[in-house]
Parts: structure tokens; C-alpha cells; sequence
């Protein structure tokens, strides 16, 4: 199910139309797993539901086509299922971390990720990082700095998982990257919920809890169904626009999940979470203008 990258279209502004898109489900899951380890869900019953959903949906999509072998065929195996267990270990990273931290929180400090991309860019892409980078760099984790507070009383141990969210989310970028538009978004899509549904079943059966109603039940389905869709519209993305026109609207998350954030959970963000997302925001769009030039 290789597909070339002849299929790749200069399409914008229908990339950012996907790319927003995307963000504001991917809102949804988070607002809703926080709904639920609120509730009292383990994280690992929350990451087993949300890549089962994405699994079974994922099926659904390739049996339209013919349940032949070679619609499961790749010949970048190891590097989809790669990407794939970057993403699982991420989201049950988040998941986790929702137990401890409110939303603006966990989502400033993952948006460090293209900061992260940058800094990585060089090792992994070769790619030559100049001296404003390099500034963008260290302003990015100055800001990641100004959310945690490591040396004051709002910090807590749970916000290193939102840094290895961060770590894990850049790499999984880099892979998509070069994978999109060289393999099919569907096989993507069927191994990464294939891979998810494996990794978490034991230790989903070992922390089940069964809901006890229909609204817990509706949101616990939904993490599925909202997550394979955002990865739909987020690979797609990629297929219209250049990663530098779609970076900055990536930061549409911190919006989304800053008003979901307040209209479900009253939470305001504090000062500190405000500054120190401004100051990550800034640092990425100083890389994103960069790339540009």
C-alpha cells in the first residue's frame, strides 16, 4: 500500500483547514481522558480504548478496499511501527499526567516539541542549525522552564512526563514527515491502532473498571473514534502543505484546550503557564520563519 510521492499536492490552505482540524480533536481526547482519570479510569484503560477505537476503525477503512494481504503490506515496516510506539508511549505519558495537571499545563509544555525538532534536525536530518536557532532553542526550553517551575512550590514530579511527550511527539514528527506520501495514511493508521491495542491490553485488563454510565461510556468510546480521526487529518496535512507552512498552526491545541480546559473543568491558567506558553510559542514561530527563509 505504497504510495508515491508524485501523490503529494500543493494544496495550502486545505492543509491548514486539516491541520486545525486535527488539533481540535486531538482537544477532545485529552479534555476527555481528563474527564475520566477525574472520574477515577486508569491511564492504561484510557490508552488501551483510545488505539482499540482507532484499531477497529482502521480495519474498517482498508476492508472497503479488499481484505488482501497486500493492502497490510508495507516496505517501511520497521519505520511505521517505529512511529507508532512513539505515539502509544506518548499518550499514555499524557494520559498519566492528567492525573496530576491541568490541561494548559500538559499542552504547554508538549508544544516544545518543534523546538525539540529543531535542536534534533541537525543530528537526525542533517540539517545545518544557524545562530537564530539556535536562540529559538534555548528560548523554547526557557519558557518550558517558566511553566514547570523546577524549584518551586507549583512544581510536581508529573510534569517530566509532558517533557517525554514532548521528546516523544518530535521524533514521531521527523517520522512522519519523511513518511508521508511514501506510505499509505491508512496502513499508517491500521498499525499504529494494531500496535496500540497490543501493547496495552494486559495492563488494561489488569486496571479495568467498567463505567457505571452512558455519559462515561459515550466519552470512553470517543477517545478512539476522535484520535484515529485527528491522525487521519493530521497525516493528510502533510500531504497538502509543507511542514513549515503547517507548524504554527499547531499551537490552534493550546487554544482549544485552554477554553475546553475553562467550560468543562473551570480552570484558568495561571500567569506563569501563560508567560511560559507565550514565550514557547514565540520560540517556535522565530524557528518556523527561519525554515522559511
Amino acid at each position: 500500500m505504497a504510495v508515491t510521492a508524485g501523490l503529494l499536492e500543493d494544496r495550502p490552505h486545505f492543509g491548514i483547514v486539516l491541520m486545525l482540524g486535527a488539533w481540535f480533536l486531538f482537544s477532545l481526547v485529552d479534555t476527555g481522558a481528563k474527564w475520566l482519570v477525574i472520574a477515577g479510569f486508569s491511564a492504561f484503560q484510557l490508552a488501551f480504548m483510545r488505539y482499540a477505537g482507532h484499531f477497529v476503525i482502521s480495519i474498517a477503512v482498508i476492508a472497503k478496499g479488499g481484505m488482501t494481504r497486500d493492502r497490510f503490506q508495507t516496505g517501511h515496516l520497521w519505520q511505521v511501527l517505529s512511529r507508532a510506539l512513539l505515539l502509544v508511549t506518548a499518550t499514555l505519558s499524557n494520559f498519566y499526567a492528567l492525573n496530576f495537571l491541568p490541561l494548559t499545563v500538559t499542552a504547554a509544555i508538549m508544544f516544545s516539541s518543534p523546538v525539540i525538532v529543531c535542536a534534533l534536525s541537525g543530528p537526525l536530518l542533517g540539517e545545518r542549525v544557524g545562530p537564530w536557532r539556535w536562540f529559538a532553542i534555548l528560548l523554547g526550553f526557557a519558557g518550558v522552564l517558566v511553566v514547570i517551575r523546577p524549584f518551586g512550590e507549583a512544581f510536581h514530579i508529573a510534569m517530566l512526563l509532558p517533557l517525554f511527550n514532548a521528546l516523544s511527539l518530535a521524533l514521531y514528527s521527523i517520522m512522519t514527515r519523511k513518511l508521508a506520501g511514501v506510505v499509505a495514511t491508512e496502513t499508517m493508521q491500521f498499525y499504529m491502532g494494531a500496535l496500540g491495542t497490543a501493547v496495552m491490553l494486559p495492563m488494561a485488563i489488569w486496571a479495568w473498571q467498567w463505567p457505571d454510565n452512558l455519559l462515561d461510556w459515550s466519552v470512553l468510546i470517543s477517545l478512539g473514534i476522535f484520535g484515529w480521526a485527528g491522525h487521519q487529518l493530521l497525516t493528510n496535512a502533510h500531504r497538502f502543505g509543507t511542514a513549515n507552512t503547517l507548524m504554527p498552526y499547531t499551537y490552534s491545541f493550546m487554544i482549544y484546550l485552554s477554553i475546553l480546559s475553562y467550560l468543562v473543568f473551570h480552570h484558568v491558567p495561571d500567569q506563569w503557564t501563560i508567560m511560559g506558553a507565550m514565550i514557547i510559542v514565540v520560540s517556535g514561530l522565530i524557528i518556523w520563519k527561519r525554515e522559511q527563509k
